[in-house]
């Protein structure tokens, strides 16, 4: 026999989920006074500030643009720069998904010949996904949960940094959080019988197509539908799980890099097995360990008041089916236990991990906003009680709604001024290339040399068509990315894809053959060609005897380089009011092209 509850807590009103995959229980729906917002109206709102990041988002992660970006650009424009990852030799990341991209990225240079429009159409589409994703997950959290949960898992995913930074961002953890959230809309909704092999499969797409270890999320809904099968005596459940995982698409995947790679390859299971098995001097740690709380600093940043609600969703949880047992039963109890679960769980295994970076946090994004949510549905449902008895009842009605309206508006405001913090003060590198798209700068051959903040170069798709991209030798010790080959030999269409390229490893050992060793050089190598070369760089990190030709700056901008892990009020945006101002010239650094180099060819590290 099926499970069935149903669950109407004076308290709370909450609802939520309140019998098993085949229930036909009618659940109580409390009414909101026109609280409802309908799943068009959600789509067009996340919309609105998913495109905003699309066109204003600065490039966070140097991972983006050299390992998703460039393969896109060479599969599209037919050159670009090459990491050892997409080196046959290791193959650790799939071409399926840069295929995705590039069908795209072709779709928007049928609208404009220009490169960076391209650019910013992919981020566009990249940015209505991630709402329809958010629709869908908001429409059944006001469904199946609450309407009043929804609205603040919309606050939530509106008004926060993180969200900001991760909804257009061109990374598998970007896919992965969406496919997330479809996941969870499958999961979470039982209404007409379970969708197990939906869930399944989203989260599987998730896992081969974008972040294998995104797929880890799915843990907590797979432990609720056994504990169920196993209640119900349902053998269905294995046929769902197979069918979810055929439909996961990695049958397409290993034929789409089998084409490029020219080998049959199983790319997530070399992701996993070189980020875990893949021995001493190899694995993620080479690349930078944090410390532990890396992630909690940084979520505070991004998601400040959210954040502490969201670690707050599980004791609160407790809590209320602690106070209210009478009328909270324990399979809703259970039930909710799952949904709030995944962030913990993501949380836990990553603080773990010593190799940190923020877009891993991106899967688990969706979560946090619903724990927040469903935190702050729980808190105004115990302060806003009425009960003369209780404290919260002795409290004056204005005084709560008072506090609760400015912590509310606070944390708003917070993240607004930390997102115009950081597009005012990194995106600069965006802003700067747009001198190479005059029609006097589109002359094919020359070269754009990259200094010590090569990280900071937003991609091949800011150049002029032709215009290639080297680096010079910096203090920079690691394995720069080499350039896809453009020779045509063999069968197939891109050469460089399935060519194993030189100086590559997986130790991130420099490579001497990917630097220009001289100014000079690349001064010849441009004047065979053109008339002039550029150099992006901060100013000290070139020679003085570059800088003493008036006018050598073809255009400036300034960004902000902060050093060290504190938080300040350099990460948030201040109004230019003199008392409110600070004081960021010890952090600007003048960011820009260098035309002329002329005869000195040395090179300042």
């Amino acid at each position: 026999m099926p499970i069935k509850v149903v669950d109407d807590s004076p308290g709370t009103q909450d609802n939520l989920q309140k019998a098993s995959p085949n229930s036909n229980v009618a659940v109580k729906r409390p009414d909101l006074g026109g609280l409802v917002v309908d799943p068009i109206s959600a789509f067009y709102i996340f919309a609105i500030a998913n495109v905003l990041a699309a066109l204003y988002a600065p490039i966070q992660d140097c991972d983006e643009v050299f390992n998703y970006w460039e393969p896109t650009h060479y599969l599209n424009r037919k050159y670009g720069l090459q990491t050892w990852e997409y080196s046959p030799e290791y193959s650790i990341r799939s071409w399926l998904y840069i295929v995705i991209h590039a069908i795209v990225g072709k779709v928007g240079s049928l609208f404009s010949t220009k490169k960076s429009f391209e650019f910013y159409f992919i981020r566009v589409m990249l940015a209505l996904t991630c709402s329809f994703c958010q629709s869908r997950l908001f429409a059944t959290i006001s469904k199946v949960l609450n309407p009043r949960i929804a609205i603040w898992f919309m606050v939530v995913m509106l008004f926060s940094p993180g969200m900001f930074h991760a909804s257009a961002a061109y990374l598998p953890s970007s896919f992965s959080m969406y496919t997330t959230m479809l996941g969870m809309t499958s999961f979470m909704d039982w209404r007409g019988g379970s969708k197990t092999h939906i869930g399944i499969m989203w989260f599987g797409i998730g896992g081969t197509i974008g972040w294998p270890f995104s797929a880890a999320l799915i843990g907590p809904f797979l432990v609720e539908e056994l504990i169920l099968a196993s209640i119900t005596k349902d053998v269905e459940i294995v046929r769902r799980l197979v069918d979810g995982v055929v439909r996961s698409g990695i049958a397409l995947q290993v034929a789409v890099d089998a084409f490029f790679y020219h080998k049959l390859v199983l790319v997530p299971w070399r992701i996993v097995s070189y980020n875990i098995f893949s021995g001493a001097g190899r694995g993620p740690e080479i690349f930078g360990t944090e410390p532990f709380d890396f992630y909690i600093r940084n979520l505070l940043l991004n998601f400040n008041l959210w954040f502490v609600l969201a670690l707050c969703a599980g004791p609160l949880l407790v809590l209320q089916y602690v106070l209210q047992l009478e009328s909270s039963t324990r399979f809703t109890f259970m039930r909710n236990v799952f949904f709030v679960s995944p962030f913990y769980m993501w949380l836990a295994i990553f603080s773990a991990q010593a190799h940190k970076e923020e877009r891993f946090m991106y899967p688990a994004y969706p979560f946090l906003a619903l724990n927040a949510a469903i935190a702050l549905h729980y808190i105004l449902g115990y302060i806003g009680n009425a009960d003369p008895k209780k404290l919260t009842g002795m409290i004056p009605a204005k005084l709560k709604f008072v506090v609760v309206l400015t912590s509310v508006i606070l944390a708003i405001d917070i993240g607004i001024l930390r997102t115009l913090g950081v597009v005012s003060a990194y995106r600069a590198p965006l802003q700067i290339y747009a001198a190479l798209q005059q029609p006097d700068m589109d002359k094919t051959g020359e070269i754009v040399c990259l200094g010590k903040e090569w990280y900071r170069f937003p991609s091949s798709y800011f150049l002029p068509n032709g215009m290639h991209a080297k680096f010079i030798r910096s203090d920079f010790d690691g394995l720069l990315p080499g350039e896809f080959s453009e020779a045509k030999v063999g069968f197939g269409f891109f050469a460089g894809t399935w060519l194993i390229p030189a100086g590559m490893n997986d130790q991130n050992l420099a490579d001497p053959g990917k630097y220009v060793w001289s100014l000079k050089i690349c001064a010849d190598m441009t004047l065979t060609r053109a008339s002039s070369t550029y150099l992006t760089a901060p100013i000290w990190w070139i020679h003085t005897s570059l800088l003493q030709t008036p006018h050598s700056w073809n255009r400036t901008t300034f960004l902000i380089s902060k050093s060290g892990n504190g938080c300040s009020v350099l990460d948030f945006w201040m109004p230019q009011i003199q008392a409110l101002s600070v004081d960021s010239s010890g952090y600007r650094k003048s960011y820009g092209f260098l035309r002329g180099i002329g005869e000195t060819g040395e090179i300042i590290a």
